[in-house]
């Protein structure tokens, strides 16, 4: 390649270190500017010159001479403005940034599409892992309807080691946040806010429909117990943070982000700490797992360059470059709300041990038209009350939360309800 390709990194944090680092392998390439917080701060990066740092990102977007931008600062602001002003200036872009995409991808995509540039996202989803590119290209001939996904480590390590070592859910948070893997506020990742932008991008490119973040059911794992960890393992299953979509006939689409409890037979269930895995399924291709690091210098820093060097590589030969990267989705899915899905469910239920106990959940869940797989009663207490664990069948959503509440008028005490992957 006869001309450099010069490249603006906005953010030279772990990600932006690992990014740096990597292209120095790139002859062809050079980092041109480096915008950071703190020119004055020690970087634990061989061969940084001082002269690109700038703690004024906009020199960044607005330099004629920087070719592609890659934004990883992460948030919503200013990274808009940052990411809209580098398209105008005719810039290519690639972030990291995956709130950003889920809240306002749509209008950064519908800029770049009228300034003719691309934004590149492979490290948004889930970091190290070949995803997006794929989907795009290799798997484009699919027809994917549901997809199935672990794509947060931090909740992830924290089920692991619930289920391995059965610690409480605050003790192994807190081991977690000395360790690195979660933030001294930890809810964007416990709270599922981090997994719902992801998989409301996800499902947007394979559904080829937009999926309004706002349309997505949350449910974080700050409610999962040990005792859940137990059960469910006793019971075939492991608890999993999942993100899922599901895109029916009539092209309603189904995206939500909660626990659930996963056979042991499927390949999530053993996708454990705080490793990453995408599993999709359509038609013909069947069913695929993707898997591999979800987060960390290195792994994102991969996906950030494989990015940057795509474009480099189409710089040049064609005035509309990446054709099959760019944005083709215009039109909003109609969303099914949690209310109306169907799904089995695990009930752990505490009650005094008293005849008919059994009998009237029956009855209850009867009355709502929820049919019972399992229900077992174990571990009568010195207070005479008893842990009693429920499987459902297929049921309707809005009917079990309306039993959950009859069941808690009764005098039951529901302390778990988590749904079950079928």
């Amino acid at each position: 390649m006869e001309k450099k390709i010069n490249v603006g990194l906005i953010g030279l944090g772990t990600v932006g270190s690992g990014v740096f680092k990597t292209l120095k392998d790139f002859e062809f390439i050079e980092v041109k500017k480096a915008a950071v917080r703190d020119i004055t701060k020690k970087r634990n990066i061989e061969g940084l010159d001082a002269s690109i740092l700038t703690d004024n990102p906009y020199e960044i977007v607005n330099s004629p001479d920087i070719d592609i931008v890659a934004e990883l600062i992460g948030g919503v602001e200013p990274a808009f403005d940052l990411i809209a002003a580098a398209l105008k200036n005719g810039k290519h872009v690639v972030t990291a940034n995956k709130e950003l995409l889920a809240k306002r991808g749509y209008e950064l995509f519908k800029i770049a599409g009228e300034c003719n540039k691309v934004i590149l996202y492979e490290a948004a989803i889930a970091g190290g892992i070949p995803l997006i590119m794929p989907l795009k290209t290799i798997l484009a001939g699919n027809k994917i309807d549901r997809i199935d996904a672990i794509v947060n480590g931090t909740t992830n390590y924290i089920l692991t080691r619930m289920d391995v070592e059965g610690a409480s859910y605050q003790d192994v948070l807190k081991d977690a946040q000395k360790l690195g893997y979660a933030e001294a506020n930890p809810e964007s990742d416990v709270e599922g806010f981090d997994a719902a932008y992801k998989i409301a991008t996800l499902a947007t490119i394979t559904f080829k429909k937009r999926i309004k973040i706002e349309k997505i059911y949350r449910e974080g794992i700050t409610k999962i117990r040990t005792k859940d960890m137990k059960v469910a393992n006793d019971l075939g299953y492991k608890i999993k943070l999942i993100a899922s979509g599901k895109i029916y006939e009539n092209g309603r689409a189904d995206v939500r982000v909660h626990p659930m409890l996963v056979p042991k037979k499927s390949t999530l269930a053993h996708i454990d700490y705080v490793t990453n895995a995408v599993s999709l399924t359509g038609h013909p291709v069947g069913s695929i797992t993707l898997s591999g690091p979800g987060a960390g210098e290195f792994p994102t820093a991969s996906s950030v360059v494989g990015d940057i060097l795509a474009i480099s590589a189409e710089l040049g030969t064609s005035d509309y470059i990446l054709p099959m990267m760019r944005c083709h989705h215009g039109t909003d899915a109609d969303m099914v709300d949690i209310s109306e899905t169907q799904n089995k469910y695990y009930l752990s239920i505490n009650a005094n041990n008293n005849i008919g106990v059994i009998g009237k959940i029956g009855t209850i869940c009867a009355e709502n038209n929820i049919s019972l797989a399992s229900i077992v009663q174990k571990c009568v207490s010195d207070d005479n009350t008893a842990d009693i664990t429920v499987i459902t069948e297929i049921a309707n959503e809005k009917a079990m939360q309306n039993a959950v509440k009859l069941l808690e008028k009764s005098g039951y005490k529901v302390n778990s309800l988590i749904r079950v992957q079928v």
